[in-house]
């Protein structure tokens, strides 16, 4: 087994045979685990433990899970792991829209949980230089704090939509494919829709003021993928 120390998640599901489920496999990965039934639980659970990511069902009673996942982003960055049903494709455009870094559909193999789950906090790990800060003409991306900074103030992202940015901001001028970009946010081993860069990169543009028709920094490459095209300062 690998020690994971000082992680935590929170899984949030209505279905104790998958709490059940899911909790086993964690913590037999090292994990802390900390359990809700419902969104008003998690928002309850994320104030108190402070955890490093959530998995969180769609399907919660009371508040559910996209209602909760808006919730946790009005004061959060954490990690969001959404199970889907898999029949309900709308389900896993809409939650990657609210904020959802990544998502697994129903029914699941526990031990692909675990693995997105390490693929997201592997991300947290990352080895850029602790004193990297990359200016541009309007935009300032500091690595080391996690923190962007636009002309109109600081910008709020998710730490997926902050990754994204770092990994474009990296190489201005170079061209990323979908699947380049996947394997430097999500990590190599992701196997889900590539459509998810692009509803990643909609929410950064929103969160940094960039616009698709008339880019300043995020520009389309039709038919391959994307590249920054900021200008340094």
């Amino acid at each position: 087994m690998t020690t994971v120390a000082a992680r935590t998640v929170l899984v949030v599901d209505d279905e104790a045979n998958i709490r059940d489920l899911v909790s086993q496999y964690l913590r037999r990965e090292g994990f802390t685990v900390v359990l809700a039934t419902s969104g008003e639980e998690a928002l309850a659970a994320i104030s108190r433990s402070m955890p490093d990511l959530v998995i969180l069902d769609v399907r919660l009673p009371g508040i559910d899970g996209f209602e909760t996942l808006r919730e946790i982003r009005r004061t959060s960055d954490v990690y969001v792991l959404m199970l889907t049903a898999r029949s309900e494709e709308t389900d896993t455009l809409i939650g990657l829209e609210v904020g959802a870094d990544d998502y697994v559909t129903k029914p699941f193999s526990p031990r692909e949980v675990v693995a997105r789950v390490r693929t997201l906090l592997r991300r947290r790990d990352g080895s850029s230089p602790a004193d990297e800060r990359l200016l541009f003409e309007g935009l300032a991306v500091d690595i080391a704090r996690h923190e962007v900074t636009t002309r109109s103030g600081a910008a709020t992202l998710t730490a997926l939509e902050f990754d994204l940015l770092a990994a474009l901001t990296s190489s201005p001028g170079r061209v990323f494919t979908r699947r380049q970009l996947i394997e430097r946010v999500w990590g190599w081993d992701f196997y889900g829709d590539e459509r998810i860069v692009d509803v990643h990169v909609r929410k950064l543009r929103q969160a940094i003021g960039d616009a698709a028709d008339k880019p300043q920094f995020v520009a389309t490459i039709r038919g391959v993928g994307y590249k920054f095209i900021g200008t340094p300062s």
